[in-house]
């Protein structure tokens, strides 16, 4: 049994680094593929954004010629700019049920990480807007919305075993079309918006998405500056995250809240196409691409994954505006329900907001953390 760094330039490498979780969970019903293509461009120092402003290492644990593990570790410059800090992130953690092989993986990544002066290692956390976040502590028996990691159980144990502890938790939960929220909430949103000029934007093509990128991307970094995770994300990180979910996106499920000509707020959802990625197991050619189009347009369930609103418009009114966009998204379009994908449990006024209008929480990602 040996570690090796992966080299991004050798396609050989790049091919094994991609293909192992394949391997991992070949008879997992629940797993969900990434797509191959973007899965490998993740290593790709010219093409991925992340290489513009910051660095990552790769690493497999090999035996008998196999893969039986990988890592992938990285300085992220902005966020340790940003947050004062000197963090590592790990992501793409995949291994058998071996604490040597664990062991192996997490001590290269802290290596790596500390000959560059960094501190701490926290994960899973990937570099780009959409990669997902933690490890699947619960909920196994449900698959996972679109962009979400899924894990067999023993990861938590190899993870603690190698000398992790717990950092925070990201909740996953559903909205059922059947659970109809009483008129009074939609009335006191309605109230609350008119008051202070808040109101739902819509948008009609994939056209106008691209159009409004750049004020969507000063938005959602003014939205979550105060948050633990936040990253500053250029403009080409932002639109690297929907290009990749352009195709499937539905524009009329991605929402506003304006207040006049000012973007206050936000809610991205999205079809929900989990189950052609399993179909296709991840490839989009010669055939994948039909598949997923005909999934986006027959699937009966969405995924949310993205909500925020500008700190100065937290608590008026704008709140309740952007969860009654929420619940009309779903109740109101041919979806039978909706996954409001990875909170943060430490957002408390969020998850109990969430809570209140039905959300039952099913599934749970820990993040951890571990001094270098």
């Amino acid at each position: 049994m040996h570690l090796r760094p992966v080299d991004p330039a050798r396609r050989a490498d790049v091919r094994r680094f991609v293909t192992l979780p394949f391997a991992l969970y070949r008879d997992c019903p629940q797993w969900v593929p990434p797509i191959r293509a973007d899965a490998a461009r993740a290593l790709d120092h010219r093409r991925h954004p992340f290489y513009r402003h910051s660095e990552a290492a790769f690493f497999l644990v090999e035996e008998n010629g196999e893969a039986v593990g990988r890592i992938a570790v990285a300085d992220h410059r902005n966020y340790n700019r940003h947050h004062g800090t000197r963090t590592a992130f790990f992501w793409c953690f995949d291994a058998v049920d071996d604490a040597v092989v664990a062991r192996l993986l997490f001590d290269a990544a802290a290596g790596w990480a500390a000959e560059r002066g960094l501190d701490l290692l926290v994960g899973p956390k990937g570099p780009l807007l959409g990669d997902g976040i933690g490890l699947l502590v619960e909920g196994f028996e449900h698959r996972p919305a679109l962009g979400v990691s899924y894990n067999h159980p023993y990861y938590a144990a190899l993870v603690e075993g190698s000398g992790f502890e717990r950092d925070t938790d990201f909740l996953t939960g559903r909205l059922l079309r059947h659970h109809h929220l009483p008129e009074a909430f939609f009335a006191a949103a309605d109230e609350a918006g008119a008051a202070r000029g808040y109101r739902a934007f819509a948008f009609s093509s994939r056209r106008q998405i691209r159009e409004w990128l750049p004020r969507f991307t000063a938005v959602y970094n003014e939205a979550f500056r105060p948050t633990w995770e936040y990253t500053p994300l250029t403009e080409e990180e932002v639109r690297a995250a929907v290009e990749r979910l352009l195709p499937v996106i539905e524009p009329d499920l991605i929402r506003l809240v304006m207040q006049g000509d000012d973007i206050v707020g936000f809610l991205i959802a999205y079809p929900d196409i989990s189950a052609a990625l399993q179909r296709t197991g991840g490839r989009l050619w010669p055939f994948g691409w039909a598949t997923l189009l005909r999934e986006r347009s027959r699937t009966r369930w969405a995924n949310i994954n993205g909500m925020g609103l500008l700190p100065a418009h937290q608590g008026t009114g704008a709140n309740a505006v952007l969860y009654a966009a929420l619940a009309r998204s779903v109740g109101g379009v041919r979806f039978e329900g909706a996954d409001v994908v990875q909170v943060d449990e430490r957002n408390t006024a969020m998850v109990a907001n969430l809570t209140a209008i039905g959300v039952p929480w099913h599934q749970r990602h820990r993040v951890y953390r571990r001094p270098i």
